[in-house]
């Protein structure tokens, strides 16, 4: 399909989707608004059990995964940043505008917006970022379940794209043929270095927080990230406390001993500088 005909499909189907929520129609046709929350994070992190839990707070409404956004990201992530944030607050702005989404708080909750924080924070600069971020052998196990990263793995994701081992947009140029090489352990633990070194590049504007805690401590956390947000602690804690912990140190049950050294290989420093490993 064509790049332009792509790039609508994906917006109507996005629309659509958004079209179907119940919301007044005064809110609807209002100005769009400018406080967004981009929440950011490897795959299998929790971000869209976060996007969600925000999205069902009055006055917020969750984007979910916007599907042009993603499928446009490898190449703006290649823009400079002034020309990447034009172009993302454009797919945004007619996201919200086609979806009727009007006034509310918009959550936005693609992964790969982790590689566009700076150039998003320029288009909306009354936007927030959140990062959510998970133990990544964790992450690990989880993206092994999926078999994205997967040889073997066919078909395309929402945006798509294809799934399989082929080297990704941030995937280190120099480094793209040992990715497509490499054990599938290793591939997704890749996946989750890149992903969360590139979520902490604007800690100013910035929360981040520990999946891990969110199952232990829910009200605390939505108290931290209400704060943040300007958005309503008791609603948000009775949303966040629908998760659980049961995930938490699946690693340890679930990896070989082989898997896990892959994974040290790629990501220990990172797993070791966030306090994950002793």
């Amino acid at each position: 399909m064509a790049r332009p005909l792509r790039a609508t499909a994906l917006q109507l189907k996005t629309a659509q989707r958004l079209v179907r929520r119940r919301a007044p129609i005064r809110e609807r046709l209002a100005p769009l608004g400018e406080r967004l929350v981009f929440v950011v994070g490897s795959p299998r992190s929790g971000t869209t059990f976060l996007g969600r839990s925000l999205g069902s707070l009055p006055g917020f409404v969750d984007l979910g995964e916007v599907a042009p956004l993603k499928a446009a990201i490898p190449e703006l992530a290649a823009l400079p940043s002034d020309q990447a944030a034009r172009r993302l607050r454009a797919i945004l702005d007619l996201t919200r505008r086609l979806g009727l989404v009007g006034a509310a708080r918009a959550v936005e909750q693609t992964p790969e917006t982790a590689f566009l924080i700076e150039a998003a924070l320029a288009a909306y600069p009354e936007a927030r970022v959140v990062h959510m971020l998970r133990d990544g052998r964790d992450v690990v196990c989880s993206l092994l379940d999926r078999g994205w990263l997967s040889p073997g793995r066919e078909g395309t994701d929402d945006a798509w794209r294809p799934y399989g081992a082929g080297a990704r947009f941030w995937v280190e140029p120099e480094r793209g043929e040992e990715f497509a090489k490499a054990g599938e352990a290793r591939r997704a633990a890749w996946a989750w270095r890149r992903y969360v070194e590139a979520a902490r590049r604007a800690p100013e504007r910035t929360l981040e927080l520990r999946y891990e805690r969110v199952g232990v401590d829910s009200e605390g956390v939505a108290e931290e990230l209400a704060r943040f947000l300007g958005a309503p602690a008791p609603e948000l804690a009775a949303a966040l406390g629908q998760a659980h912990e049961s995930s938490v140190g699946r690693y340890r049950r679930e990896l070989t001993p082989e898997q896990l050294e892959d994974v040290l290989a790629e990501s220990g420093a990172l797993l070791r500088g966030l306090g994950y490993l002793a």
